[in-house]
């Protein structure tokens, strides 16, 4: 019996490569800034206040039970797990385009069109987040021996004020990149394909990670708005949350829009065609 012709797994660069302007993050945050406030500001800024409010809790939290050495993993590791929280702030934004009407209702009960599929994205990057965290762990250790962690004072003083705490730093940049630069292309498009597409967690995943490469420079521009904005937002003691994490959202939707484009061009082709070779 002939076997059936093979056919590339994914799509050529030249159909995935959106050729957007560099400038185009600056408009995808103006967007997201428009979309937070000329539509229902309310929703989404009650939505910025019990992210930033969950925020703090954990914060106060890891300060309580003595946990504060690993404050800035847990906070890199709020990079990672973002995208999931913001599927109400997607929502609101892919009502605005529909011209739906947007409630907090809307955004706290969201329906994705693939359901049980975002559970299992925000599992595996929960997954990976323990991971970042075992591998600060383990680097310490390569560095300073198996001994216990000091709290957060002792670590930036040991950072800072031995030979060994500036390789430490220098590494675990380098490494704690990997991971966000991982964690950042898998779940940018991802989460709102879920929500706007009948899909599953896998493709979802993997076409996020392909339209990422293809679009590298620009998706290079907003990975630096985000970590910059975010940043600013730890300067003023995580409240700056309250504004910036819905404007990040609302601006995250209209990434996916501007380059995954048309939900019905397949990031991935079929591993086996429907043709057969004639024998």
């Amino acid at each position: 019996m002939p076997l059936k012709k093979p056919s590339p797994p994914m799509g050529h660069k030249a159909d995935l490569n959106r050729r957007l302007p560099m400038t185009m993050p600056y408009l995808w945050l103006q967007y997201g800034w428009e979309d937070f406030r000329r539509h229902n500001m309310e929703a989404s800024l009650l939505y910025g206040v019990v992210i930033t409010a969950l925020s703090i809790v954990i914060v106060v939290g890891l300060f309580l039970f003595k946990l504060d050495y690993i404050l800035l993993p847990a906070l890199a590791a709020f990079l990672v797990i973002g995208p999931t929280l913001a599927i109400g702030l997607y929502e609101k934004s892919r009502r605005i385009q529909t011209d739906e009407p947007v409630t907090i209702g809307s955004m706290l009960r969201v329906q994705p069109k693939s359901k049980g599929q975002l559970l299992f994205i925000g599992l595996m990057l929960t997954l990976w987040i323990f991971l970042w965290l075992r591998a600060g762990v383990l680097l310490y250790a390569l560095f300073f021996g198996m001994h216990d962690f000091p709290n957060l004072g002792g670590v930036f003083l040991l950072i800072f004020t031995e030979p060994k705490g500036y390789l430490l730093l220098i590494t675990g940049i380098f490494i704690g990149a990997l991971f966000a630069a991982f964690a950042f292309a898998v779940s940018v498009f991802s989460v709102p394909m879920l929500l706007n597409e009948e899909t599953d967690a896998f493709t979802a995943m993997g076409s996020s990670i392909v339209l990422t490469w293809h679009n590298l420079p620009v998706m290079l521009g907003w990975g630096c708005i985000v970590m910059g904005l975010t940043a600013l937002s730890l300067l003023t003691g995580l409240l700056g949350l309250i504004i910036v994490f819905p404007v990040l959202g609302h601006a995250t939707w209209h990434v996916y829009r501007d380059i995954r484009q048309s939900i019905e061009e397949p990031i991935f082709r079929p591993a086996i065609t429907e043709q057969t070779e004639s024998s």
